[in-house]
């Protein structure tokens, strides 16, 4: 008895070694399929396909396991088997680190974003004057800061609120740059406007609700102006590198990517900071990775904490918002620092050692 044991054991080792075969000889196949599905734009996922497998496996199925049972087990063989070739797809993304193992760094007008230095760009959220603009740049500048944000174009929630200055903004942008040596970065909206905004702007800045404007993302993919885009409000992390890849795949490789809080059920924030996304970014792909505090947020007196946090995690930048008299913007006045408060911010970073400008 025990020898015949012995023997059925021996048995049905052999055959889970040539199941083991045969299921990772079929991993390979499906990963051929993958190749030329993504070479031709194919969607990896084909339901009639897959109906017309398990019907075969129905129609030869002799027992002893019932036609359900093993559906159901082939069903999750079909599943990981998309899994493989999405891991092939991630590899021949051009955002990939797999892709470009180096770090992308990128250039703005001699301010290096990725090399491992740690910078602030600040603003206003809204530009509603020069004299607003130059008030703030001018405290910047005593800070020793170059990279100036500055809202011309606004997606608004309501369309009765202020909606930017827009061309009249880039000027006023631009006049202060110029003035004062900075780096401008401003919001595109419309594909339409990314050649005039070119010629007044350094960066382009891809709002979190138009992260998925695709006919935007290849307008400026076509582009030579670095671009920071932004995580949208209920975006993925994947969804949100697809995006990035859309640039990329236009032959703009100057990629700078924003984490700018998420939407989720908490209201004690305006969205919810998800810390977590600057090294999951890092690590899966090559482009430099900011922290926008204000709007993630929504709340001055947060500002100086998640800015630290964002730092502390590797960060290479972090964005926040500044107006000579936040009582009276005409956006988001909750969330910006006055420069008294600004002054303070930068200050305490330096003390905390994680700002060394």
């Amino acid at each position: 008895m025990s020898d015949q044991l012995d023997a059925l054991r021996a048995q049905l080792d052999d055959v889970n070694l040539k199941l083991l075969e045969l299921i990772n000889e079929r991993g390979k196949i499906v990963q051929k399929i993958g190749e030329v599905k993504s070479k031709s734009g194919q969607k990896r996922f084909d339901p009639v396909r897959e109906r017309k497998m398990l019907d075969i496996i129905a129609e030869h199925n002799k027992g002893p396991f019932d036609t359900d049972t093993l559906q159901h087990l082939f069903k999750q063989i079909f599943q990981l088997s998309l899994g493989l070739q999405e891991d092939d797809n991630r590899k021949a993304l051009l955002v990939s680190r797999k892709k470009k193992p180096e770090d992308t760094i990128v250039d703005l007008k001699g301010i290096k974003i990725g090399n491992g230095e740690q910078h602030l760009i600040t603003g206003p959220c809204s530009v509603e004057s020069y004299e607003q603009v130059r008030e703030v740049a001018e405290a910047m500048k005593a800070q020793g800061l170059k990279l100036l944000r500055g809202g011309a174009f606004k997606p608004r929630t309501s369309p009765y609120d202020f909606q930017g200055l827009g061309k009249e903004g880039l000027e006023i942008l631009k006049r202060v740059a110029e003035e004062l040596d900075m780096v401008v970065i401003s919001e595109v909206m419309n594909p339409n406007d990314v050649e005039m905004a070119c010629e007044y702007i350094d960066v382009i800045q891809i709002g979190a609700r138009n992260m998925q404007n695709f006919d935007l993302l290849k307008e400026v993919g076509g582009t030579d102006k670095p671009v920071l885009l932004k995580r949208g409000l209920s975006a993925t992390i994947d969804e949100f590198v697809k995006a990035a890849e859309y640039i990329l795949a236009k032959g703009n490789g100057n990629v700078m990517l924003c984490e700018r809080g998420i939407r989720t059920y908490e209201r004690a924030t305006r969205n919810t900071l998800d810390i977590s996304a600057v090294p999951i970014l890092k690590q899966e792909t090559h482009l430099p990775v900011l922290v926008d505090v204000t709007h993630s947020t929504g709340r001055r007196d947060l500002l100086l904490p998640t800015a630290k946090a964002a730092f502390a995690i590797g960060a290479d930048a972090i964005m926040a918002e500044v107006h000579p008299d936040p009582a009276v913007a005409l956006s988001d006045s909750a969330q910006q620092m006055d420069i008294s408060q600004f002054n303070d911010f930068v200050q305490s970073l330096r003390d905390a050692g994680l700002y060394k400008l």
